[in-house]
């Protein structure tokens, strides 16, 4: 049990931080356009990475800096795309932009979803790398309990801001607060990107 707990609450420290894929799932939950969806995709992907790390394969992603510099600058250029998407954003008509984008059908909209986890470095380091080396402290017998732990806060996690976004949504369905929320994704975008290629020169 306490293993569990430990992993529930690390896992939580690490996903609740602020990113480019919570910025995203907020903004769907707000739309409420597939964001159960969006929800459910962010934490599948967590729960196959923190299997992989709890399972003691980190270094395949820790111990490659060919493929650490690919995923930097893949998500550095995706991540900054977006954010100036976002910064434009805030100059166009709010009720065509909404329209725009409810028109997203369901595969682009888990595309970008996609896009926004695996492209981001700092995802596989959270999940694979720092949940796995935690894990490997506990015995063999105790590091599922750990992973289950974790997996369940990404769970929580998405799920709770997603559908926490929709219901607060009508309340929250004004111009001025789309156009707060464009600039806040676009400066959480280009501060993660900024990020991304700082790190790895360091």
């Amino acid at each position: 049990m306490s293993a569990f707990l430990s992993g529930m609450g690390i896992g939580a420290g690490l996903i609740i931080a602020i990113g480019a894929q919570n910025a995203f799932v907020l903004a769907q939950g707000l739309r409420k356009h597939h964001h159960i969806s969006v929800a459910l995709v962010c934490a599948l992907c967590d729960t196959i990475f923190i299997t992989i790390g709890v399972a003691g394969l980190g270094a395949l992603v820790s111990e490659n800096p060919l493929w650490s510099s690919i995923m930097a600058w893949g998500g550095a250029g995706f991540l900054f795309w977006y954010g100036l998407s976002s910064f434009r954003a805030l100059f166009s008509d709010h009720s065509l932009k909404h329209e725009k984008a409810k028109n997203r059908g369901l595969k682009e909209v888990l595309m970008i979803t996609l896009a926004l986890t695996l492209l981001n470095p700092h995802v596989y380091l959270d999940t694979i790398v720092l949940l796995g080396g935690i894990a490997a402290q506990y015995s063999d017998e105790q590091r599922p309990f750990f992973g289950m732990g974790a997996i369940l806060s990404s769970f929580l996690w998405f799920t709770t801001i997603s559908v926490g976004a929709a219901w607060l949504s009508p309340y929250l369905a004004r111009p001025i607060t789309w156009k707060i929320l464009d600039f806040l994704t676009g400066v959480v975008m280009w501060v993660v990107a900024a990020s991304l290629l700082i790190n790895l020169y360091n």
